[in-house]
């Protein structure tokens, strides 16, 4: 008897399901909770769970920040065409970029994939009060213990930097264990050369202050810098030497808190008057510079000896004048490497990395314990992103 009234129930509709509209999705009515059936049967409209809410709202997150990080990065893409200039020299330009772009697109989709969607990338995180003070961090799989950390200041001409080139430094390093925060800045003519200085000191300062949180070591932080942003890194020390020397206020950070800085293909903007205070060669010969000289941690430069953009001349000299004045530095020429070589083409060619090697050798031999670890750690090794073939052609036709 209970099946048959269930079977008109269902065939036959009640009144106040023909006069009633229906709820909201995601509420349930007095009318809907109502029993229907004889034996206490009651029709529940389905409410979306709070999870799938949660994750919804989470994805639709990620694709406003990546919204956001697309436009940012074809903003700063039409500002490098610009700068490429104008005419026949600006057509064969842009067409170097593009051709060097679309060989080098294979490797280029899988680290913006790992950037955008690996769980061991913090995004954007805030450091700072202006627009473009923000870093990410890669944290490194192995959670136990506090992680050696690496501040990279990235390059892009003091027109087009941008933290997101850091990636795949970034994931190179935290596979072996080393955590690494990549620090935005302001680009020209959004900054000058001092705004972009301030903002790679506030960068410094809040890794030092505040690493520990991620899991990284304050008492082992290491300091990269590539073609401008090692140019830019390079003025943030001194600047800070300086301060600290009795020439200036104190800060937020100190010397004494970097073990060592690594300068990859970087200027140093040779100018005795309007540059002074941001060429880090006419600082370093400065007489009056000698004991903020003194405080600046060890110094390793690297350069490939094809770069034409930054030649290799400019690390020889910062690196002459450097030791002269009584600074520990080390320098590495890369025969044969261009100046996109050494931080784009060999991390897209995977296996061995001479200039990662070295950096990571120097990181891990500072401490015993962490160097007998690393010496145990199999770390697999980088999988090639690119063919062979297609690096060698993006070299060819490289326009930087």
């Amino acid at each position: 008897m209970q099946v048959e009234l269930a079977d008109r129930a269902a065939a036959q509709p009640s009144e106040a399901d023909e006069t009633l509209p229906s709820s909201p999705a995601g509420t349930a009515s007095a009318e809907e909770d109502a029993p229907l059936l004889p034996g206490g049967g009651v029709r529940r409209r389905a409410v979306v769970s709070e999870r799938f809410r949660q994750r919804s709202g989470s994805f639709r997150r990620e694709v406003r920040r990546a919204a956001e990080e697309t436009f940012l990065l074809t903003r700063l893409t039409l500002i490098l065409l610009r700068y490429l200039g104008i005419g026949y020299r600006w057509i064969r330009q842009f067409l170097a970029l593009c051709c060097y772009t679309f060989l080098l697109m294979p490797g280029f989709i899988q680290v913006v994939y790992y950037y955008f969607f690996s769980s061991q990338v913090y995004r954007s995180v805030v450091y700072g009060e202006q627009p473009r003070n923000r870093l990410d961090l890669y944290i490194p799989t192995d959670k136990t213990g506090l992680k050696p950390v690496v501040a990279f200041v990235t390059g892009g001409a003091w027109i087009i930097g941008y933290k997101g080139w850091g990636a795949l430094l970034g994931r190179r390093l935290a596979e072996r264990g080393i955590l690494v925060a990549c620090i935005d800045y302001r680009n020209f003519p959004q900054g000058t050369i001092g705004d972009m200085v301030e903002d790679a000191s506030q960068g410094i300062a809040f890794v030092c202050n505040n690493i520990a949180s991620y899991g990284g070591d304050p008492e082992r932080i290491y300091l990269v810098g590539q073609s401008a942003g090692a140019h830019i890194a390079a003025c943030t020390l001194l600047h800070q030497a300086i301060k600290e020397s009795g020439e200036g206020d104190a800060s937020t950070w100190s010397i004494a808190q970097l073990k060592a800085f690594f300068g990859i293909s970087g200027g140093i903007m040779e100018g005795e008057e309007s540059l002074r205070k941001f060429s880090p060669l006419v600082m370093v010969k400065d007489s009056t510079a000698r004991s903020a000289v003194s405080l600046l941690p060890r110094i390793f430069l690297f350069h490939g000896t094809s770069d034409y953009s930054i030649p290799s001349a400019e690390s020889e000299a910062l690196f002459d004048a450097l030791q002269q004045n009584g600074a520990k530095a080390d320098l590495f020429l890369y025969d044969g490497k261009t100046h996109t070589d050494l931080f784009l083409q060999d991390p897209l060619r995977g296996g061995r990395d001479k200039l990662l090697e070295e950096i990571v050798t120097v990181i891990h031999n500072d401490n015993p314990d962490t160097s007998a670890q690393h010496q145990h750690l199999v770390v697999p090794v980088a999988r090639r992103l690119v063919p062979e073939f297609m690096l060698m052609l993006a070299g060819r036709v490289s326009p930087f």
